[in-house]
């Protein structure tokens, strides 16, 4: 892969993260303002919890895909970003372009899905 075409893709997937991020943080404070204008009783008490624990999840979710990101960019840098960490493996173009942060080979990371290491 072209290293611009990676920079580009790693560029708009940051975007496209970080824009999600907002989305989840702004939706958070709408909930919890919500929550507390209909604070009269008789809402059940578990949803706003349920609720936020979803949002936790997501923004830790996107905040990993970040983490994920920088590593993609650390690689690009140091020349290696087309292999995979695991066992240096060439990661092809096409895995790339659908996964700019993507770390491993598509069967690496099948069996560290599977295994759960």
């Amino acid at each position: 892969m072209d290293l611009e075409r990676a920079k580009e893709l790693i560029v708009a997937e940051r975007e496209r993260v970080t824009n999600l991020l907002r989305t989840a943080a702004g939706e958070r404070l709408d909930d919890n303002a919500a929550e507390q204008d209909a604070g009269d009783g008789d809402a059940d008490g578990a949803q706003p919890l349920e609720h936020e624990e979803v949002d936790s999840a997501v923004e830790k979710s996107l905040r990993e895909r970040l983490d994920a990101l920088s590593r993609a960019e650390q690689r690009l840098a140091d020349g290696t970003y087309q292999l995979s960490v695991e066992s240096g493996l060439p990661i092809p173009d096409e895995r790339l372009e659908i996964d700019p942060a993507a770390e491993l080979t598509v069967d690496e990371a099948e069996r560290r899905e599977h295994h759960d290491y």
